[in-house]
This record gives structure tokens, sequence and C-alpha cells, in this order.
């Protein structure tokens, strides 16, 4: 064990949340709720961490809001759901700690911090319709819109995101016929939310945990570098931090919790653990593998699972708050009526209504001739995609901008402009329109999961709601990049039911304890799906404050018994 111990500290407490995304600010608010002290180290100049850049969902088998809609829903169907997603990848102990946990979390942050969360319900599962144990609706929940002015002088300080509407409710978006449909969404509502700074999807979720830590008094400390964690020799009991270019040392009298998020802007580490080549990100570059370099010097064991390359793409002169280009990614775009995508072959290569299927193909080997087959990649569409529908923030009618991607009068002369083989690309487009015009993709089953079109469907476009022919010219392609999962990493710290951080031995090292998408995804395996990322970090925040302070959770050892697991 490290024995680093600092001549002195600048201050104490009983628990250090490292980040204050989901899984840090509800490990501190825990912590303060049972009666111990706790404070929040943010390396941003902003609190909120990831959770404010997502679209603010979150899973919870079994909640009160789907027993309100009539869904029959439980523990155990959720852990049977998560079994099917791991394909065998994740452990098993993992996945129903997660199930058996969400519930009773959520319902205590509900009671506690005053979370008000409600069904998104128009979404279903993944894998409604190909699994038995998914759901139509009512696992995944969003946040009600949340008073921004309530923050108090940490309004301005909490982020949102450059990359969601975070004036509209999935409810909202759902009324006005989802993505695909923008501009008949209720703009309306829209402005009057930001002009009252009411927060929805994750801007919303992340500021209702820092408006719980901000009533509990826990101290946030932001633009605060978690540079070392410091042990005895027998524990970990602190942090070495700097802020304003000098340390500061940190006791922590029960424990640490690292909860940074990922690695996505370490090119590094998306080359060596998630084998991932030159990506583009959505997150903020504080997103750099900090819980590896925090935990490594503990020994803290490492773990992996499958993961996926997702594809973006950048819209000329868009930057984000850190003036770098922002990536806009493809997943709301790629699966609408009179759209592909092809590689340079001129052929299509997976469902790209279904990111789980598509995007595992974007990184395909092949051994023969050690090329990427499907990479580079661009997406193809017609002039009935660009007259209906949004692609990034270029709006339905709007021509693409320069240098955004190429236009051409037939397939072919497409084909010539990208340098993608003509004949095939021809082939293929003609054999997906007489597909599309049945609502049919046989070759790879496009329009087959009811997630599909809520998520970048046209629920208006019948027979199917993400297939129609590209037969309409003028033609547009925009080669596509590669991009990060938004921190949703393949290699996290492996914990145990408690979230405590475990060694290369399995032994958990004491005093030190790991949340969210700093976590290896064992619950999930092979496959993400939505909502799973924030309710892994508001459980694993609950759960290691609680080991730390003397009060483990009991309920995973009651819920093998209850089902005989």
């Amino acid at each position: 064990m490290l024995n680093n111990l600092p001549d002195h500290w600048d201050l104490e407490t009983d628990l250090v949340a490292i980040g204050s995304g989901i899984g840090g600010l509800s490990a501190a608010i825990t912590a303060a709720q049972q009666g111990a002290s706790a404070i929040v180290l943010e390396r941003a100049p902003q609190l909120g961490g990831v959770t404010a850049l997502s679209m603010g969902e979150v899973w919870v088998p079994g909640n009160r809001h789907a027993r309100a809609l009539g869904v029959e829903d439980s523990v155990e169907n959720g852990f049977h759901y998560l079994q099917r997603l791991a394909m065998g990848y994740g452990d098993e102990l993992a996945m129903l700690n997660l199930a058996a946990h969400a519930n009773p979390v959520y319902e205590h942050f509900s009671s506690t911090i005053g979370l008000q969360l409600t069904a998104i319900e128009a979404c279903p599962d993944y894998y409604y319709g190909h699994c038995d144990f998914a759901v139509a609706r009512g696992r995944l929940l969003e946040p009600v819109p949340f008073a921004g002015e309530s923050l108090g002088e940490w309004q301005g300080r909490t982020r949102v995101s450059p990359q969601v509407p975070y004036g509209m409710t999935h409810a909202d978006i759902d009324a006005g016929g989802g993505t695909a449909n923008m501009l008949h969404w209720n703009y309306e509502i829209m402005g009057e939310r930001l002009g009252r700074d009411e927060r929805c999807l994750g801007p919303g979720l992340a500021a209702y945990f820092v408006k719980g830590a901000i009533d509990l008094g826990i101290p946030l400390y932001t633009d605060t570098c978690a540079e070392e964690l410091i042990a005895d020799g027998e524990r970990v009991i602190g942090v070495r931090a700097v802020r304003d270019g000098k340390d500061i040392y940190i006791k922590a009298n029960r424990g640490v919790v690292v909860a940074v998020s990922s690695y996505e802007r370490n090119p590094e580490l998306n080359k060596t653990l998630s084998q991932q080549l030159d990506i583009g990100s959505m997150v903020f570059s504080s997103v750099d593998g900090a819980n590896f370099r925090l935990a490594g010097p503990l020994g803290a064991q490492v773990a992996r699972v499958p993961d996926i390359t997702s594809m973006c793409f950048h819209v000329p002169g868009e930057e984000d708050d850190e003036g770098q280009p922002l990536w806009r990614p493809t997943l709301p775009f790629i699966g609408q009526p009179h759209v592909i995508v092809v590689n340079r072959e001129g052929k299509r290569f997976g469902n790209e209504a279904f990111y789980r299927d598509f995007y595992y193909q974007v990184d395909r080997i092949n051994g023969g001739d050690q090329t990427h087959p499907n990479f580079p990649c661009w997406v193809v569409m017609d002039s009935q995609a660009r007259e209906k529908y949004p692609f990034g923030s270029v709006m339905p009618g709007q021509e693409l901008p320069e240098g955004l991607g190429v236009k051409a009068d037939s397939i072919a002369e497409l084909a010539e402009k990208t340098g993608v083989n003509a004949a095939q690309l021809q082939a293929t487009v003609s054999s997906f329109n007489a597909g599309a015009e049945r609502g049919e993709d046989p070759e790879f089953g496009r329009g087959t999961h009811p997630w599909s079109v809520w998520m970048c469907g046209d629920p208006n476009h019948q027979p199917n709601g993400n297939l129609g022919p590209l037969e309409k010219g003028p033609f547009y392609a925009v080669e596509l990049r590669r991009m990060g999962g938004s921190a949703i990493p393949a290699a996290g710290l492996l914990t145990d039911q408690h979230c405590r951080s475990v060694g290369w031995d399995r032994q958990p090292i004491p005093g030190l304890y790991a949340a969210g998408n700093s976590v290896a995804r064992m619950e999930t395996g092979a496959v993400m799906q939505s909502g799973i990322s924030n309710v892994r970090g508001m459980v694993h925040g609950y759960l290691a404050a609680l080991h730390a302070l003397g009060k483990p959770s009991e309920l995973l050892p009651e819920t093998v018994r209850r089902l005989g697991l």
C-alpha cells in the first residue's frame, strides 16, 4: 500500500467526492444526510459533469411511474434484461445490485432532495420487441423542468449543454414528432423555459443534485484538480489537489470517492483501452482518465467490456465552450427515412437506426488485407431528407454549409465526388429502395426496433418510420468521423457491491471508492442502454457513501435470497 503522508493537512472532512456529476454529488449528499461532512472537488470551472451533457434519462426498473401507466415491471425483470444486454461479458451480481437499488435510491433522493422525475411515456427499452424482459415504456425517466434560478450564485456555474435542447422535455419532443420533425416542435415553450432558465434533460438532472448539495451546505470546489490520492500504508486517507496553482492537502477520515468520468479526451487511452483511433468527442477536456491516474498507484484493478465506436460530423464554424470543434453525433439523423450510410465500396454495413448494431461495425478489421472496410464512411441522403428533416444544426430546407458535404444531381456523380465505388453505390441504393418502399430492410433489419422509431425515425412516415427510398435529386453525402461514446467507456475501475475499488488480488482497497463512468461497466457488459449511465452514477455514489460511513446497504444479499439466486 502506498504511504505518502504530507507534513500537514489544509482541510479535513469525512468524505471527499472527486467529480461533480451525478456520481460524486450523490456520494457527497448521502454522506451529509448521514450526519457526516463531505466536500466535492471539481476540476472544471462548472459543476454538473458529463451528467449535464446527457439527455437526462434514468433507467429504473419497477418504478412507481411505470405502475401508474399500467406497466408490469420488477427488479427481477430488470436484472434479466441486463443479463441480455451483457451477453456474458458482465458480472451478474453487479447487474442485480444495480437493478435492486435503482428504484430505492431514486425514491431516496426524491424524498430527501426533491428530485423530480417522470416517465418518458413514448420511450421503450432498446430491445423491446426482441427481448421478453424489455418493456414498452416506463423504465426510462426524465427530470421535471428545474428552476435554474434556485441555484443562486451557482446558477451560472452549473453546466448546461450545447448538444441537447435543454429547454424541452422528452415529452415535448415526442409531442412534436421527435427529432426528425424538429420544425414542428413547440418553440414557444422552449423560449419560455430558456427565458426563465428552466432546465430539462441532462442539465436539469445535474441541477437537481447540485441544488441538493447546496441545500446541505456541502463545500463545492471548482477549478480544483485532484492530483494524487494520499494513503498511510494501510488505507486511502486523503487527496492532494491543486487550486490556483497551489497544492491543497485534504484529509478524508472515512473515504474518497473517485467519480471523474472516463478517459475520452485522452487519445492514448482511447487507443490502448478502447481500441479507438482519432476520435472526436462531445465532452470537455477534463475527461482524460483521471480515475486511472488517481487509483493506479494504489494497485486498483481495471476491467474492460466490448464497446462501440460512435460516429459524428462537424458543421463548419461550430465550436464548444472550450473553443474546440463541436462534434455532432450522427445517432439522431442516420436512421431517418431517405438516408443510408455506406463505406468506400458503396455498401451499407449495418442497421443505421440502431446504433448498438451499426457502431459495432465501424472499426471491424479485415484481417486479410489489414484494413477497416467500413471506415471511412459517408451519410448519403436525397432531397426528400433535406426537405423534411434536420441534419445536426442544419434545418430542413437549408443547404449544407460549405465544407460539410458534397452535392450531386445523380448517385453516380455523388460517388465520383466522394471516391466511393459508383456501380456498387447505385446497386446499394436500388436494393435499399426496393425494401424501403415496402417498409422492410431484409439485409439489416432496420426499423424493427420500436426504440429506433422513437429515437431517430419519423413516426408520421409510412409504412416504416425508419425507412424511405433515396430517389429524388439532388443527392448529398457527408463524410463521418469516429466519435467516443459520450464518456461512456469500455474500461474502468473494478469495484465490489459497495463500490469499493478492488486491487488485482480482488480485495477492496480500504478507503477508496469509485462511481459512475469511472467504474467498469460490469452491469451492462457488451451493450449499454440510455439511462443506465445516470442511474449507475446515482446508485454508486449512494452505496459508496453508506459503506464509507459504516452503514453498508444489505439490499443485494436480501434480493439474492428473495429471488432464490
